[in-house]
């Protein structure tokens, strides 16, 4: 839910309410010293939360996340939180995207799965850490947004697949990594078959407002083992796929 103040910002510049993503592609895309200098905070602030890989710290503070936002934020962007995008869904703060990065454990050139493309800002991070990334939208605007989004074409490492989160992509399998960008009910079993033996995937479980983050380990066995981490807050996992 947007904030009063989120409201305001955007009536000001938006008053036919054009989605976020939109309204991005209408604008000029300059990164200044200025925006340099409010990422570089936001990484400090990311660090003294408990991010203590540098490189995922690195990637952060290379990516622009001011790019993935209507220029109604730019004063805001680089704040550690959540912002509206286009289809009622979210960008997610970036203590969450380090978090579950880190719990994700990326080597460069491995194979991730990507579950929830959204505005495309973890995937970037996930390219800018070498990996492979191949992500799924169920939104069909938003897959089509980020397929035109000219500075994402600067990660030939993303493909960018239109397709229901649930059913993986078992063409491209067995991924070394997924990661999973929104509230699961439970574990999905096709994403797990669609791990190799050894792989991870990074998952926020449950319903409700909060979920618990977890990390599943495939074993060479075939069995699963599950680690519990801290709560976190995400829009729901959805089956199928929207026009």
């Amino acid at each position: 839910m947007l904030c009063e103040h989120e409201v305001k910002i955007i009536s000001l510049v938006n008053p036919q309410k054009k989605p976020c993503s939109y309204l991005c592609y209408m604008r000029k895309f300059e990164d200044t010293y200025r925006h340099k200098g409010l990422r570089k905070k936001l990484v400090e602030l990311i660090r003294s939360k408990g991010i203590k890989d540098e490189k995922i710290l690195d990637a952060l503070n290379k990516i622009p996340r001011h790019f993935f936002l209507d220029s109604a934020f730019d004063e805001v962007a680089y704040e550690d939180r959540a912002f509206p995008i286009a289809e009622k869904q979210t960008i997610s703060q970036p203590y969450t995207v380090a978090y579950q990065t880190q719990l994700l454990e990326v080597k460069p050139f491995e194979k991730i799965l990507e579950i929830g493309t959204g505005s495309a800002y973890q995937a970037s991070v996930l390219a800018e850490l070498g990996a492979q990334v191949f992500t799924i939208e169920r939104q069909k605007k938003l897959y089509e947004n980020n397929k035109s989004f000219q500075f994402l074409k600067k990660y030939t490492n993303i493909k960018f697949f239109y397709g229901d989160g649930y059913e993986g992509l078992p063409t491209y399998a067995p991924f070394d990594k997924i990661l999973v960008t929104a509230a699961a009910p439970e574990i999905p079993s096709k994403l797990v078959q669609q791990l190799k033996p050894g792989g991870m995937m990074v998952i926020p479980e449950g319903t409700g407002e909060v979920q618990l983050m977890k990390r599943v380990t495939k074993l060479e066995s075939g069995e699963i083992k599950i680690e519990i981490f801290d709560r976190f807050s995400f829009v729901p996992m959805l089956e199928g796929k929207k026009d």
